[in-house]
């Protein structure tokens, strides 16, 4: 056996090496896999990636990267680079309707945390901003970080099947370029190979919902409508034209890649005929149909066809095999839920598995992943496929979901500017129709508001108070164990940071202020390398605007126990005497050991 390593293969002559052995083993580099190995490699567990492609994402796929991702990028030491190459936040957000690019303009909503409210809800919220990042640019910067912290990366690596036993996992993989298999012994294996993953259909993991609910297709091409969209700059075009309510998506889509040159359509079939023959031709014409102008030189770069899907599985794990990403939910791209979603279950896992494997925690706490990352599952699988439906308003207002023919639509359309009665109805449900798109581009709350339930987390007796606002679309910040620790800007000598960069960094961390030092001493007596933050004035980090005083809902001698991810995992509103016995607690049980 050899392990994992930058001399993993034998040397030329050599007999194939049968097994590889390593502390985890990862099926698939897309964000989940990818970001798996980097939390991995940072926290120094030895990891193997293995995917069966001899490349990284080659089309863009997902792509809107919201605040609590950049958080997670933000730990993990790669925000800076996803920031230097993504399309800022505020080039994503005119997100327009319209019968074709270059055709009428039916309305805009300001998105993505580009209408002024919800812009300032976004600086309140959190140090990051949101982004978009195409999946064929943000794979490589996972990758190559994780390469570059030890993680071993082996493409064109098929997996085959694994078995489990007491003291690991043996999967059996394909070289696909010699054509020969080898065994791969992890101490736990992780199944991030996309919708169709193999690890969790082998894995036996209960799924809810159903596959192939309606057909789309993607259309990735270059061209220059910066004449048609940079006066109204956006991530996403919406396209309301005969057809467009067939597929899973409800009206066509012209996606913006990089700024004005880079493109992908969004295209819809009857999944009950199948998908069409994607020839160049037939992809040019859809582009034409959506942008409206037939001057304007396009080249096709590729053309793909997939289901809409509504699944999510009940449980991500079996044994030593656990599941993330679209292994786990399964949905049409709308609220841009997708790999925002894999790479913090990624990140949430990521932490549990490297102290189970130093003997910090008992594998109980690996149960905690299921309870906490599957009700986030079947959340986004849920919101997306409704976002599909709140499409059909905007058709119902112009009366399109009837059949019809193009020039009955076109006429439709155009009797929305008559000085009539009918027309001014027409004009504010459509208005209305339009604004109510919200829930898809401005879910401030679905992105930010989970709140975790598991053995991980210990009740402070506290009772939940709930929401004040629609929890999908506005962010609560709150400390009660459970819920991410509240972002606030301090500052440490002449810094300015956020409590968010006082966490982190695969430890746990208390957070106390003047009064504290019982809680101090608790957390240095559990030989766990706890980190200590103590705000307050004269202390090493100060609160100078006063917000942690308004957002911890602790006394400042009360204390706060963040883990790895940012969560609070247990909290104690005020001094106590008996701190060390109650930290201690605490402790045991979050880690699995009460």
């Amino acid at each position: 056996m050899i392990k994992s390593g930058p001399c993993s293969f034998p040397p030329p002559g050599a007999s194939p090496v049968r097994t590889v052995e390593t502390e985890v083993l990862i099926i698939g580099s897309g964000p989940a896999g990818a970001s798996a190995a980097l939390a991995l490699s940072t926290y120094g567990v030895p990891n193997i990636v293995a995917t069966r492609y001899g490349r990284l994402a080659e089309t863009p796929r997902a792509h809107i990267t919201n605040q609590r991702t950049m958080e997670v990028l933000r730990d993990l030491g790669v925000e800076q680079t996803v920031v230097a190459q993504a399309t800022p936040q505020h080039l994503m957000g005119n997100t327009t309707f319209c019968t074709s690019l270059a055709g009428e303009e039916l309305g805009r909503v300001r998105s993505w945390g580009n209408d002024p409210l919800v812009q300032a809800a976004h600086e309140l919220a959190s140090p990051t901003r949101m982004c978009d990042m195409p999946q064929h640019l943000m794979e490589p910067v996972l990758v190559d970080a994780a390469v570059a912290r030890g993680t071993s990366l082996r493409f064109e690596t098929e997996y085959l099947s694994h078995t489990q036993d007491a003291d690991g996992v043996t999967a059996t993989v394909r070289d696909r370029l010699r054509g020969d298999t080898y065994e791969i012994r992890a101490k736990y294996l992780i199944g991030a190979d996309g919708g169709r993953s193999k690890v969790a259909e082998d894995a036996g993991l209960p799924m809810g919902g159903q596959m192939g609910v309606a057909g789309s297709i993607n259309i990735v091409f270059d061209a220059d409508l910066s004449k048609y969209t940079a006066h109204r700059p956006s991530t996403l075009y919406w396209v309301l034209a005969p057809g467009a309510t067939v597929g899973g998506i409800g009206a066509g889509l012209v996606r913006n890649v990089r700024p004005w040159n880079e493109w992908m359509i969004v295209w819809g079939y009857d999944v009950t005929a199948g998908a069409p023959d994607l020839t160049t031709e037939y992809a040019e014409s859809v582009v034409r149909q959506l942008v409206g102008d037939d001057d304007i030189p396009v080249t096709i770069r590729s053309s793909s066809a997939w289901t809409v899907n509504e699944m999510y599985a009940e449980t991500y794990s079996n044994g030593r095999v656990f599941c993330a990403g679209d292994a786990t939910h399964r949905h049409p791209p709308s609220n841009g839920l997708g790999s925002n979603t894999s790479i913090q279950d990624a990140y949430n896992l990521a932490w549990k598995l490297k102290l189970v494997l130093d003997g910090t925690a008992a594998p109980k706490l690996l149960d905690t992943y299921t309870a906490e990352r599957a009700p986030v599952g079947k959340q986004i699988v849920t919101r997306a496929n409704k976002s599909i439906g709140e499409t059909a308003p905007i058709f119902e207002a112009l009366d399109g979901l009837s059949p019809q023919t193009p020039e009955q639509l076109w006429a439709n359309i155009a009797a929305r500017k008559n000085a009539t009665e009918a027309a001014a109805k027409q004009r504010q449900a459509l208005r209305e129709a339009i604004a109510f798109k919200v829930y898809e581009f401005n879910a401030h709350g679905v992105d930010l508001n989970q709140r975790y339930t598991s053995e991980a987390i210990v009740p402070d007796g506290s009772q939940d108070p709930g929401f004040a606002r629609d929890p999908e679309l506005y962010h609560q910040p709150s400390s009660r164990p459970g819920a991410k620790l509240p972002h606030a800007w301090i500052t440490s000598g002449t810094r300015t940071l956020s409590t968010l960069d006082t966490v982190g960094g695969g430890r746990f961390t208390l957070v106390t202020g003047i009064g504290g030092e019982d809680w101090v001493r608790a957390a240095d007596a559990q030989d766990l390398g706890i980190a200590t933050v103590v705000i307050g004035p004269g202390q090493e980090y100060e609160d100078p605007y006063g917000d942690w005083a308004r957002l911890s809902e602790i006394s400042d001698a009360g204390a706060l126990l963040v883990r790895p991810d940012g969560y609070v995992a247990f909290r104690h509103a005020a001094a106590s005497e008996d701190a060390e016995r109650l930290l201690s607690a605490a402790l045991r049980r979050i880690l699995g050991h009460a």
